[in-house]
């Protein structure tokens, strides 16, 4: 089903109580409970599964994402809480309520698209007026929550202005003001600033967090944009091929991710694969696949286990040496930098060690400028290199 033009707007039936006066304002449950559970939900398109027995408990009142790459089931998962999709198996729970089988109009949630969805032949407070009049809102009630779906959105005295005579932006403002003003229990997001160039992108993204701690309802946001998830989101569900990789909030996702994946696609990291020549104490000495050796914690490992190391650029220091060599006692990675990139805050460099290896190294613009062709030492702290295990499938290919 594509992006309808009609908003769901909820029912009479299913009108979460008004907790204070003005657009979206709808009183959550308790704090910390339940406002979504997601059971063994599963979605099959004939023999492709798209979503793949995830369950999900989403708190009342947080900014929750689900976060991956195209395809990840991430958007069909959104359009199921809607009730744009049925499951093929499992349930959706509302506030302890199975609404499973509800038809969206029944349901008190509203989405809003990336593709705005508005109406070009309605003016601005038609658009946010659309779901109202649908439910035969008295005329006073709908002008005065109106009025306070836009001064929520920062769009007073646009009211009589067509979509069309507005920047993207203001269009985007209008989409969130309409799916608001009917007081949804839960707003779906599905990637509603995709279409904006970066700077207003990330100036919308303030704007989002700041409606939403303001009206104080549950937010569940896709997105394929990691950096957009961690800016906005209270925890995050980081998904691929259907399945749910890690949950976490953006902290525990970017300093502790548990697989690979995670690893790779939250942020920027170096993966090195190697190999777990020794234990003492926690502290491992890995053995890279290029032959030289670093120290990492490794509770847990056995020696000989296939590992991936992930390491943040900006956490690897580097020093000017005179020349490429082994490094002390074989244990930390001598190179020359390749190439380097100025990024404002920061400068970037490409380094290649002796071995081989290819790493990313990020350092704050005042410390000392490093050129192409320098040589180089590189080190980091054994705590700051993530220990992974290599997954088995990754391991068959690697075997002759």
């Amino acid at each position: 089903m594509g992006n309808s033009p009609v908003p769901a707007t909820g029912g009479p039936s299913g009108e979460a109580p008004i907790a204070a006066s003005g657009a979206g304002h709808v009183a959550g449950g308790p704090p910390g409970s339940t406002e979504v559970r997601l059971v063994e939900l599963t979605k099959r398109f004939g023999e492709v599964t798209a979503v793949d027995g995830i369950s999900l408990d989403i708190r009342s009142g947080e900014f929750f994402s689900l976060l991956g790459p195209s395809g990840c089931g991430k958007t069909t998962t959104l359009r199921m809480i809607g009730g744009f999709e049925l499951p093929t198996a499992g349930t959706i729970e509302l506030r302890g309520q199975d609404i499973t089988m509800e038809p969206p109009e029944r349901r008190p949630v509203n989405m809003v698209f990336q593709s705005y969805a508005l109406f070009p032949h309605l003016s601005v407070f038609d658009n946010v007026a659309f779901g109202l009049r649908r439910r035969k809102t008295e005329d006073a009630e709908v002008k005065r929550r109106v009025g306070a779906a836009l001064e929520l959105v920062r769009l007073p005295g646009f009211d009589r202005r067509r979509p069309d005579q507005l920047s993207g932006g203001q269009q985007q403002r209008v989409a969130l003001a309409r799916a608001l003003v009917c007081e949804p229990t839960v707003l779906l997001l599905d990637e509603p600033l995709g279409a904006l160039d970066l700077k207003l992108r990330r100036q919308l993204q303030v704007e989002l967090k700041r409606v939403q701690l303001e009206v104080g309802i549950t937010f569940i946001y896709v997105t394929h944009d990691q950096e957009e998830a961690l800016a906005l989101s209270d925890r995050i569900a980081v998904m691929d091929r259907g399945h749910v990789e890690q949950l976490g909030t953006p902290e525990e996702l970017y300093d502790a991710p548990r697989t690979l994946f995670v690893a790779g696609f939250i942020g920027t990291t170096n993966l090195i694969g190697g190999t777990i020549e020794s234990v003492d104490s926690g502290m491992a000495v890995v053995r890279l696949t290029s032959g030289e050796r670093c120290l990492a914690v490794a509770d847990g490992m056995a020696i000989g286990a296939p590992v991936e190391l992930a390491v943040r650029p900006e956490v690897i220091e580097i020093e000017a040496v005179d020349t490429v060599g082994t490094g002390e006692a074989g244990l930390e990675l001598h190179g020359r930098i390749l190439q380097t990139a100025y990024l404002g805050t920061s400068v970037s460099h490409q380094v290649q060690t002796g071995g081989g290896l290819v790493m990313s190294v990020v350092v704050p613009r005042s410390a000392e400028r490093r050129s192409p062709g320098d040589h180089v030492r590189v080190r980091w702290q054994a705590s700051d290199a993530l220990v992974l295990e290599r997954p088995e499938e990754q391991q068959e290919e690697e075997r002759p």
